[in-house]
Parts: C-alpha cells; sequence; structure tokens
C-alpha cells in the first residue's frame, strides 16, 4: 500500500522522511529538545488526514460536478479525560454548496480511507534488520 524510510540526519530529534521521491523533515518543537525544523509526528498523523480528507472530497465534488472552490480542511487534536486522541475537522469551501451536498460531503469524509484506518486501528509489528 505505501511505504516510507526514516533516517535520522541532524541535530537532536531532526529526521528526513522518504516516500519516493518525496521528502519531507520530521522534527520536535524546541520546548521538547528538537530544533522545530519539521512537522512533529502529531502533526504529520494530522496530515494525512488532513490530506486523504481534501483529496477524497475534491474527487467526490468533482465526480458529482460541484464545485468546492478553495477546499480548506482544519484539524486539531486533545485528549479525552481517559486519554484518548479525539480528532477534529473543520471543513471549508469556497464553492456555493447548499446544505444537502455540505451534508453529503459530511457523510463522504466519515469514509475516507485515512478515517477508516484510523478509526479501526492497525496492527504494528516491528523487527531487527538483518546484518
Amino acid at each position: 500500500m505505501a511505504q516510507v524510510k526514516i533516517v535520522s540526519d541532524g541535530p537532536n530529534y531532526r529526521h528526513q522522511i522518504q516516500a519516493g521521491a518525496h521528502h519531507v523533515v520530521a522534527d520536535e518543537p524546541a520546548t521538547l529538545g528538537g530544533q522545530g525544523a519539521g512537522m512533529a509526528p502529531f502533526e504529520l498523523y494530522l496530515a494525512a488526514l488532513s490530506a486523504c480528507t481534501a483529496i477524497t472530497l475534491r474527487m467526490y465534488a468533482e465526480k458529482k460536478g460541484w464545485d468546492l472552490g478553495e477546499f480548506r480542511a482544519e484539524l486539531s487534536s486533545s485528549r479525552d479525560a481517559d486519554n484518548r486522541l479525539l480528532v477534529h475537522r473543520v471543513l471549508h469551501a469556497s464553492g456555493a454548496l447548499d446544505d444537502a451536498q455540505w451534508q453529503r460531503l459530511l457523510d463522504v469524509v466519515e469514509r475516507t480511507p485515512v478515517t477508516l484506518v484510523m478509526r479501526e486501528g492497525a496492527v504494528i509489528t516491528s523487527e531487527r534488520a538483518a546484518g
């Protein structure tokens, strides 16, 4: 499905992430001992969800012939009393959409591929590299 590689390349917590020909820098903010040179891990988590949100809704709107205009999703995270992660999305579109169209978009966004995986969780395994 997807493959990424991360390499520690600099001071403290700065790392280079590579996916195919694309590169992203990850780091922690200075308040946590990093340099603030890139997005922190939970920002990358939200970025993945926001990218899937925007792309899925753009694809859906194009299929329906709807003009989203400029689309923007603002995501934030917090923890509840049981320390579960809560993610909230606020969606904006400059196109003239009626209430029924917005309701459909809000329905579609609940089933984007990354939304579904984040809700169901994932099996994560690890191993030591040979050699």
